[in-house]
């Protein structure tokens, strides 16, 4: 199963290519570009996807530990072995830049290599009964079962590592999945399945399955057979899905408004401009856990923002097929219009554009603003963006972290850091 720019490439399910359906288009972040064209797959495709992961589930969990062990480092070496053809699938379709392309297919690798460590580690407990009179030389035996059908929802911004965080623990426990990956990144979803059933993954046992987004919500809401849903995404749609899913066991990894303290005492400030612009402008900013909001302590805040400006200024935009791109461009154009729209309006409620905020097509230039203060979307809500926000602070009184949902400080005083980043 391969991408075929113009051509329709087909759903995964019991080992085939199922290409009957409304085909997807995706395209280029970058230049708008046809990249491919996927089979969409229906309810009723869902459904029989769910009737063989159930049928499937006494196989996968008398899969003996050293076979999925096994089957784990094999999907590892595959990923090793085609590197640059996951790298180029991600570029293609996330415009990710081709160096963290490469970064996140090595993370795929730890992810498989480490699911197959654990693989072999997943026993039971003995528990002592003696503990009343009656009772002696009775012990009780725990053991750990696969939960049943697992229900994995991915987002695009990590199509490769996400998936893997998903799929590889589900495969460790001898569980089916079924993967709906996300409508932008669907193929590098789809040649990951493809590696993981030549590595001897029961076919029956997994689907990936591009679905719209109401049958998504139908299969976690009406589907029962399915008995945990794990996604990955916004905040606002995952406790929806959590709301909605019934007696299912529900795991979510939740989008953030993440926050960084820089403390008057971290002498290296260059390092810490260096540090501070990668964490917010990686991938565009499009991470869960990308740096939004940068609190600098009032007596380094001049010094350390001009030291920042400067980074930001080394850093090249453009193509993410280019080896030397540090900075592609935003998933979709309709969000780069979006994160335009959120800084203009802090701009017209008193912030100050120090750096950037420039859009070109979907490609936005890195913006630092000051000035912020409550209300402003930039400030309150995830931007999921190349763009963040620097605050004078006190040195003492810290009200300010109270809206924090994430953060993190420069400063050589770990213990010191942590007190108050909590």
């Amino acid at each position: 199963m391969k991408m075929r720019p113009g051509t329709q490439t087909g759903f995964l399910h019991c080992g085939k290519e199922w290409s009957d359906g409304d085909a997807l288009e995706v395209r280029s972040p970058w230049d708008q570009g046809l990249i491919g064209k996927v089979t969409v797959a229906t309810r009723a495709d869902a459904r029989e996807a769910v009737n063989h992961a159930v049928a499937s589930l006494r196989r996968t969990r008398a899969l003996p530990r050293w076979k999925r062990r096994e089957i784990l480092e094999d999907v590892a070496a595959s990923l090793i072995e085609q590197k640059e053809r996951f790298a180029n699938l991600i570029v293609a379709e996330a415009g990710k830049p081709l160096r963290l392309a490469r970064t996140e297919v090595d993370r795929a690798v730890l992810t498989f290599k480490t699911a197959a460590e654990e693989a072999a580690r997943l026993g039971g407990e003995t528990i002592p009964l003696d503990l009343t009179e009656g009772n002696e030389n009775r012990w009780g035996l725990v053991q750990r079962f696969a939960v049943g059908p697992v229900l994995a929802i991915t987002p695009f911004n990590f199509p490769l590592n996400l998936v893997a965080h998903k799929v590889a623990p589900a495969l460790a426990a001898g569980c089916p999945i079924l993967v709906k990956p996300s409508p932008q990144t669907p193929f590098t979803a789809l040649a990951l399945g493809e590696v993981i059933l030549k590595a001897g993954w029961p076919e029956e046992a997994l689907a990936v399955l591009p679905l719209e987004n109401v049958d998504t919500a139908w299969l976690a809401e009406k589907e029962d057979r399915i008995k945990l849903v794990s996604f990955t995404g916004s905040a606002k749609v995952g406790w929806g899905l959590k709301a909605h899913s019934g007696r299912k066991r529900v795991l979510l990894e939740l989008g953030g408004n993440a926050a960084l303290i820089i403390h008057s005492d971290y002498r290296d400030l260059d390092s810490a401009a260096e540090r501070t612009a990668h964490a917010a402008f990686g991938y565009a900013g499009q991470s869960c856990i990308s740096v939004q909001r940068v609190f600098v302590d009032k007596n380094i805040f001049q010094t350390f923002l001009w030291k920042l400006v400067e980074v930001v200024g080394k850093l090249v935009a453009g193509d993410p097929s280019h080896e030397t791109t540090d900075l592609g461009p935003m998933i979709r154009q309709a969000e780069a219009e979006r994160v335009e729209s959120w800084i203009k309006e802090a701009v017209a409620a008193g912030a100050r554009l120090i750096e950037g905020g420039e859009r070109q097509g979907s490609l936005v230039k890195p913006a630092i603003l000051t000035g912020t203060k409550t209300g402003m979307k930039v400030r309150d809500e995830e931007v999921l963006a190349r763009s963040f926000l620097s605050s004078r602070t006190p040195t003492s009184k810290r009200p300010w972290l109270k809206s924090t949902t994430l953060a993190s400080a420069c400063r050589p005083d770990c213990l010191r850091a942590t007190r108050d980043a909590s």
